[in-house]
């Protein structure tokens, strides 16, 4: 097995320590968590330069690459939903992961008809929005598990002083909900722009 291969599945074995590490929810075990997701987006990107730059492209690589991302990024968004403090609501994970199945359906139809579809600037936007939304919050849980251990106070308490201390209750509290929403927009587009750009694999050539 290539270097590139062992890197992703490296990535894929993080997401259980992952999903863990949120649930369990408490100052240390958010900043773990915060770790461990940009150790497995750094693995992300140098799986992928590793396998270009020494010709590793592997059917292995192929199938699990894009599974790891999806794993990681698909178990972050429903942990967040559960995590009432956030403030984010299930439809905009469910208009995510709903975008993936049906471009991964659009891709699999395009490789029955020996048609790949490269990756776009609207989905490398996409991603790009996901991450710094997921990184974000993943710094707001830490944050917000760090005022409640060290000084005995919420974010929503914080809304309630003045100065600095309330903005900073403001951006704890509604951040979460505004980084969601601007990676949902950007998902959902990404999206059609894929189908629309290739509706014609959609056709049935006699």
């Amino acid at each position: 097995m290539n270097l590139a291969n062992k890197l992703t599945i490296l990535r894929v074995l993080l997401v259980p320590i992952f999903i863990i590490l949120v649930i369990i929810d408490s100052f240390w075990a958010n900043v773990f968590a915060l770790l461990v997701f940009i150790a497995a987006s750094i693995t992300d990107y140098y799986d992928g330069v590793i396998a270009r730059k020494q010709n590793m492209i592997t059917t292995l690589g192929i199938f699990l690459d894009p599974l790891a991302d999806k794993l990681l990024v698909t178990s972050a968004f429903v942990l967040f939903v559960g995590i009432y403090t956030l403030n984010i609501p299930a439809w905009m994970v469910i208009c995510i992961i709903a975008r993936e199945f049906i471009i991964t359906g659009l891709r699999s139809i395009a490789a029955s008809k020996n048609i790949i579809i490269p990756a776009s600037m609207a989905g490398k936007v996409k991603t790009t929005s996901q991450m710094i939304a997921i990184i974000t919050i993943l710094v707001i849980l830490s944050v917000n598990s760090a005022i409640m251990k060290f000084f005995s106070t919420s974010p929503y308490e914080l809304l309630e002083s003045n100065g600095w201390q309330h903005f900073l209750g403001l951006v704890l509290v509604h951040a979460p909900y505004w980084l969601m929403l601007i990676a949902t927009i950007f998902t959902l587009y990404s999206g059609i722009s894929y189908i629309i750009s290739h509706k014609k694999i959609f056709i049935d050539q006699k």
